[in-house]
């Protein structure tokens, strides 16, 4: 057995929240180790790799250790706890494209929500008393949220009730709308989270997440919007707006923002707790104001197609109504706005062209 009293366990460490986490917990003194097997390459093909992501943070922190593994071994996932017994455990690890998982249901289910069960039965036999934090995803409330009332302005869409008018907060039903196949692996993963907290007593939350972003993202066009819309922009290539006249809405949040919040929570444990977790109203932002944004970033005009075809199930309006997550963990907020998350995103592609 591995000797500390503060070791962590990621999933999908290379990623954009997982490598953030890592970073993070390694500064404040932690062992930090991380399983990933880079099925963000195999999902969405080379240009989504998180090998550099690995090797950075394999260079820069001696107490951080990478482990290939497939969260879907069971076997291999009960060994590492039995050896490690870890005292806290952030599991970012996914398939994450709400498109890709139609064509891919096996890989999207096994990963999504078999994973996150071997983690969990992993976790109870081995540390039942530490934290658990599970990235959780807004498309849990399927498209639910497109049945409140709107208003359209020349840009963007807008919740039109007041009991929405900070967002989507946890009392939203979950049930009776059209999830994806990706809302639904999602979906059972969260209620199991849940559930071996309630059930077991284990210190767990689930971060039901808007747009999590940040320089850090491998963003595809099937997965990490903010990243790839700022991607095209700065590489000037071809970008796709599925319906919704480009005026669909989403909050953005940084991922430290989201770290922030996921130290909170290990330091602060809660048993069976849920959080909607985005940029919450005041990062907001449609499609068109992006492109505009970005114009303005670039000094040059934004290249797009209009597809009059929205995805299945996505949302019109969604952004998250942060007050649970304020009152829970007062000494949290938003630290990035939009702009500061546009300005870094896009200075990071400057970089790679």
């Amino acid at each position: 057995m591995v000797e500390s009293s503060r070791i962590l366990l990621v999933t999908g460490s290379s990623g954009l929240i997982g490598s953030e986490v890592v970073k993070y917990f390694c500064s404040l003194g932690w062992f930090v180790y991380g399983v990933d097997n880079n099925q963000r390459e195999v999902f969405f093909g080379p240009k989504a790799s998180t090998r550099q992501n690995q090797k950075y943070l394999e260079e820069m922190f001696p107490t951080f250790t990478h482990i290939e593994v497939d969260i879907r071994d069971r076997k291999s996932i009960f060994e590492l706890y039995q050896n490690l017994r870890p005292n806290a455990v952030v599991h970012t690890a996914a398939q994450p494209s709400h498109d890709r998982a139609a064509a891919i249901p096996f890989d999207d289910f096994e990963t999504n929500a078999v994973g996150t069960l071997n983690l969990l039965e992993a976790h109870k036999s081995s540390c039942k008393d530490s934290p658990f934090v599970h990235l959780s995803t807004n498309k849990v409330y399927g498209d639910k949220p497109n049945i409140i009332p709107r208003i359209e302005t020349s840009t963007r869409y807008d919740y039109d009730d007041q009991k929405y008018l900070l967002g989507i907060d946890e009392s939203f039903s979950i049930d009776q709308s059209k999830h994806s196949i990706f809302g639904a692996s999602k979906l059972a993963a969260d209620i199991l989270v849940q559930e071996y907290g309630r059930y077991f007593g284990i210190p767990t939350c689930c971060l039901r997440g808007g747009c999590l972003t940040g320089p850090a993202h491998a963003g595809v066009e099937l997965h990490g919007f903010l990243s790839y819309i700022v991607k095209c922009g700065a590489e000037g290539t071809m970008y796709n707006v599925y319906g919704y006249k480009g005026k669909q809405v989403r909050d953005n949040i940084h991922s430290r923002d989201v770290v922030s919040f996921i130290s909170h929570f290990i330091h602060k444990p809660r048993v069976a707790e849920v959080y909607n977790i985005g940029g919450g109203k005041d990062n907001s932002i449609s499609i068109l104001e992006v492109i505009e944004k970005i114009e303005a970033l670039t000094c040059r005009s934004f290249l797009y197609e209009y597809v009059d075809k929205n995805r299945a199930g996505d949302h019109i309006v969604y952004y998250s109504n942060l007050a649970k997550c304020c009152s829970h963990y007062p000494d949290w907020g938003i630290t990035f706005g939009i702009d500061d998350i546009l300005l870094e995103i896009y200075e990071a592609h400057l970089q790679t062209l």
